[in-house]
């Protein structure tokens, strides 16, 4: 590939900037809007669920766009229509139209995570990709500006109003323009001919055969549901604890993953792709035991540890399993593998959704004319389930790849070391 120009790089990385605060901007404090407009657990869990369906309808939605037209122009038609339809949402507050009208900018935006990525590697070389990727999570960092600028210069609180949502409108606009000015990037997969099965990755399902290999599918599947009590339901949590500037407070998180990210591959190199992962599910035990401990003893601290451990978790634990994934399959099966692991983690999200919908429901009382949870069982809940997967991944799963590599360099280190040492060279008479 030729050298990327500086003007092309600046425009993949403002696309990827743009495109992580879309979502950010107005996801992150979904729940504790959706709270505020008095309805329960189980209507929390259905609207904050569109974005799990998009993850699972994505892979089909992307693949009938990007056989036809540029990738440019379909990025730009996308957040056309989920700028409209996040306008659409916020002059409404009953639920089912509000899970409705997002579940259908969902199906628009979740495409553009692999579209985006698609963009950027056909114009960039391999080893700059994650120089360009981090621009995405810097713009979900800076998705907490918007709350901070409309308390300062206009002395409004955002969080937990219809404003994020307009906020995400807009930038979804904005990135619709913006992908106008993209490089040109002709349909990557013109022509081809593709089976729903290939796209969600169940011809991999065939790598479930190896035990490791299904370990870690399940694993990530019921690591997934305690991971969705803080992504789905951190920011209705911290709004009743009277929190201020919730998108700024979760965000965090993704501050520390930035700097995290990076330590994985040593990890790996360290400890081995086993233990990394591990790393990862201790601070998924960590983050519940900090939520329920800080709940019942009232201690914030608690809360912002259970926040900045969110970079260890999905880098470490998500991210070691995405290069498993890369290692067992076979070179004709990355890609759905990867998009298995993708179905997989959909999956777990709307569970957990539910699953801890359910407890919130559950444990909810009204108290004159307010609804009050108790959060205690909730996350209780997902601190057994995190302790019991961590024990049992520890027990039932290793990377076999990485053992049969080690064992065969000691092989040739002791076959180097058995080989007769050279002869000494003859000297010319």
């Amino acid at each position: 590939m030729a050298k990327m120009s500086m003007g092309v790089r600046i425009r993949l990385s403002g696309m990827m900037f743009l495109q992580y605060m879309l979502i950010a901007v107005w996801f992150v404090q979904l729940t504790a809007y959706v709270k505020k407009l008095g309805m329960g657990g189980l209507e929390m869990a259905l609207i904050a669920s569109s974005m799990a369906l998009g993850c699972l309808a994505s892979p089909l939605i992307g693949m009938f766009a990007d056989r036809n037209f540029a990738s440019q122009k379909v990025l730009a038609a996308l957040n056309l229509a989920t700028g409209v339809l996040l306008l659409a949402s916020t002059q409404v507050t009953a639920p089912l139209p509000l899970f409705v009208l997002l579940l259908l900018s969902m199906l628009c935006y979740m495409p553009t995570w692999g579209l985006t990525s698609s963009i950027a590697m056909s114009h960039s070389p391999s080893e700059k990709f994650p120089q360009i990727r981090v621009f995405g999570s810097i713009g979900w960092v800076a998705a907490g500006l918007f709350s901070i600028v409309a308390r300062y210069l206009w002395g409004v609180v955002i969080d937990g109003t219809a404003i994020p949502l307009y906020c995400g409108a807009g930038v979804a606009l904005a990135g619709a323009v913006f992908a106008l000015a993209l490089p040109h990037t002709p349909p990557p997969a013109k022509g081809q001919k593709t089976s729903l099965i290939d796209v969600m990755g169940l011809r991999s399902l065939v790598l479930l055969k190896d035990w490791h290999f299904a370990v870690l599918i399940l694993g990530t599947l019921i690591a997934t549901i305690p991971f969705s009590a803080h992504w789905t339901y951190g920011s209705a949590f911290l709004e009743a604890k009277n929190f201020e500037y919730l998108t700024v407070t979760m965000n965090w998180g993704q501050f520390v993953e930035m700097f995290l990210m990076l330590l994985v591959p040593i990890a790996i190199v360290r400890v081995g792709l086993k233990w990394t992962m591990v790393i990862g599910l201790c601070m998924l035990l960590v983050r519940y035991a900090a939520y329920a401990l800080g709940d019942a003893y009232d201690q914030e601290p608690l809360y912002f540890s259970a926040i900045l451990v969110h970079g260890i978790i999905f880098g470490f634990f998500y991210v070691g399993g995405q290069i498993y994934v890369d290692r067992k399959a076979p070179k004709e099966m990355k890609a759905q593998a990867q998009g298995l692991l993708f179905l997989i983690f959909g999956v777990g999200l709307l569970v957990g959704n539910f699953a801890n919908g359910w407890l919130i429901e559950a444990n909810t009382v009204i108290e004159g004319a307010e609804k009050v949870i108790n959060w205690q069982p909730m996350w209780l809940a997902n601190t057994l389930i995190s302790a019991v997967l961590l024990v049992l991944f520890v027990l039932l799963f290793r990377d076999p790849v990485a053992t049969k590599a080690a064992e065969a360099a000691k092989v040739e280190e002791a076959e180097t070391e058995m080989a007769p040492a050279p002869a000494p060279p003859v000297e010319e008479q």
